[in-house]
């Protein structure tokens, strides 16, 4: 978190990186006719902070997304960019991050790009996600591919919902306590949300009333788990991944979920 507190301080991911840029940027001059932009037969150039944000665009219609935090690094704030990222910033026509990753901006001064900055609800929350994938469309100029996704997603997820409900223990609405960036998993799975957690530390009065709620399950966050949150308690508790695969294909995280979510309330 050093690192991440000194970004937002100012751009001090090392005197190297600002030469670096200076380097990429002194070696050539971008212009519009230089860039990809869409113009009902091209797609302009998107760069995106993580694989999440990258998912988004891709289900908007832009096939080919340069992500920045390589996906080994769980924590998007902790990375220090490199001269490549500034590189792929300094052509590209959007750049997409996160409210929790305001360092975009530092890469794109850094860059001296002119491209658009769009901040991406992180959300996979199926109205969230409709609403982002419709929203990037608009922005791209591509809503002819993502209006197409948004029907098909809607499809996709009344089907996994459907499977998850056939799973019900004893076939009864499960409680659920859900850490809040895994409440679109209950969503899915049809459950009562009773409570939520995090994404601060819980307290031991907070986990007091958590219990006595009775969950029958615990949803956690797989990026940001802090182990067992209520073990005593008799919930199972189950991890929810939100980031997609390489292939930063968003369809595939609900797919996985709902496999995940179908094996914990079937008891195998």
């Amino acid at each position: 978190m050093a690192r991440f507190r000194s970004l937002i301080a100012g751009l001090s991911w090392t005197t190297g990186l600002a030469v670096a840029a200076g380097v990429l940027l002194g070696g050539c001059s971008s212009t519009d006719d230089e860039h990809d932009h869409h113009d009902g037969q091209h797609r302009p150039k998107v760069v995106a902070t993580t694989a999440w944000e990258a998912a988004f665009a891709k289900a908007a219609g832009i096939e080919d997304v340069k992500v920045i935090v390589p996906a080994s690094v769980h924590h998007a704030p902790d990375y220090d960019p490199k001269p490549s990222d500034l590189t792929a910033v300094a052509e590209a026509d959007f750049v997409l991050y996160a409210s929790f990753e305001p360092f975009a901006g530092k890469i794109k001064e850094a860059a001296g790009s002119k491209a658009k900055l769009i901040e991406v609800n992180l959300d996979n929350s199926a109205d969230k996600v409709t609403a982002q994938v419709k929203s990037l469309g608009t922005e791209f100029g591509t809503s002819d591919h993502a209006d197409p996704w948004v029907t098909a997603f809607a499809a996709e997820y009344d089907k996994l919902g459907k499977d998850i409900r056939a799973a019900w223990p004893g076939s009864k609405q499960p409680t659920v306590v859900a850490q809040v960036f895994s409440t679109w998993a209950a969503q899915l799975a049809g459950a009562d949300i009773v409570g939520t957690y995090g994404p601060e530390a819980v307290t031991p009065g907070q986990l007091a009333g958590l219990a006595a709620k009775k969950p029958d399950f615990v949803f956690d966050n797989a990026h940001m788990s802090t182990g067992a949150v209520l073990p005593d308690s008799g919930a199972k508790q189950v991890s929810i991944v939100n980031y997609p695969g390489q292939d930063l294909d968003l369809l595939t995280v609900y797919r996985d979920a709902a496999t995940t979510l179908k094996k914990a309330m079937s008891g195998s």
